[in-house]
């Protein structure tokens, strides 16, 4: 990746980290005039980075959050003793006459933060395939597959825009955003080879499909009632799940009010 490229994921990532916060403080600040002012300027800076990444530096399918959080446990480099020794690690393993057993020698056990039950072969082994699989380029998307992702960028301006038209209580803004998401994902599903990080971030947006049942104004009539009797029941009848659902039930209109949470 360019470095203008990486600066614009950066500045794409700031947004995601803070767009609930800035929502939330802007509120209790200046009022629902000033949030919802807020919400509009997030996502139309969101969609400008997203649609320059997209057309102009062709990044193809985008995951969210755009820069993949670094998981230190799997990124830990080899211990300092295990370096002294050649490449191959050799000098690092014991292999047992008969059993044909690679162990760990006691000179290069790493310590305890560090430490793995795999051979140094096994785990230089997985690092490189994981760093393989991290920095394989995006798959080169055609008209019909930018028009899809275009459509999934665009689709929170449109939102907030038939919210605008037609008010909250509505159901055209719901079956709007539902529409986009869905026709996204179906130009989407004819597209082949894709890298294991596209591949997973298309099941996200496919498992995200179910939040339109805690969607306003769906959650409203329909899915509040049910929802609620459903935790409740296992609040009272399933010994020790009381301690989750309970407090759920009490988060659950807290969340509905946030827009970050359940349209962002």
């Amino acid at each position: 990746q360019s470095l203008p490229q990486q600066k614009l994921l950066t500045w794409l990532s700031v947004l995601e980290c803070v767009e609930v916060f800035a929502e939330m403080g802007t509120a209790r600040v200046w009022g629902e005039m000033g949030r919802w002012t807020i919400i509009v300027l997030i996502q139309l800076a969101k969609a400008i980075l997203r649609l320059l990444l997209l057309l102009w530096y062709k990044a193809g399918i985008q995951t969210s959050p755009p820069i993949v959080p670094l998981n230190r446990e799997q990124q830990q480099p080899l211990h300092p003793q295990d370096m002294e020794g050649n490449s191959s690690g050799k000098d690092q393993t014991y292999v047992g006459k008969r059993s044909s057993r690679v162990v760990r020698s006691l000179q290069s056990t790493p310590s305890l933060q560090s430490r793995h039950w795999g051979s140094p072969q096994q785990r230089e082994e997985s690092q490189s395939r994981r760093a393989e699989e991290m920095n394989q380029p995006s798959t080169p998307l055609g008209l019909q597959e930018t028009i899809a992702e275009s459509l999934y960028i665009t689709r929170p301006l449109l939102h907030l825009l038939s919210l605008g038209v037609w008010g909250q209580r509505s159901w055209k803004p719901w079956l709007l955003s539902a529409v986009l998401d869905i026709s996204s994902l179906s130009l989407l599903s004819d597209l082949k080879d894709l890298n294991r990080r596209e591949r997973a971030e298309l099941r996200r947006r496919t498992i995200l499909l179910l939040y339109y049942l805690l969607r306003s104004p769906f959650y409203d009539r329909y899915s509040e009632g049910r929802i609620l009797l459903l935790l409740r029941l296992l609040a009272d009848y399933v010994p020790g799940v009381g301690f989750v659902t309970r407090p759920l039930m009490d988060y659950l209109p807290a969340w509905q009010k946030i827009y970050f949470y359940n349209w962002g």
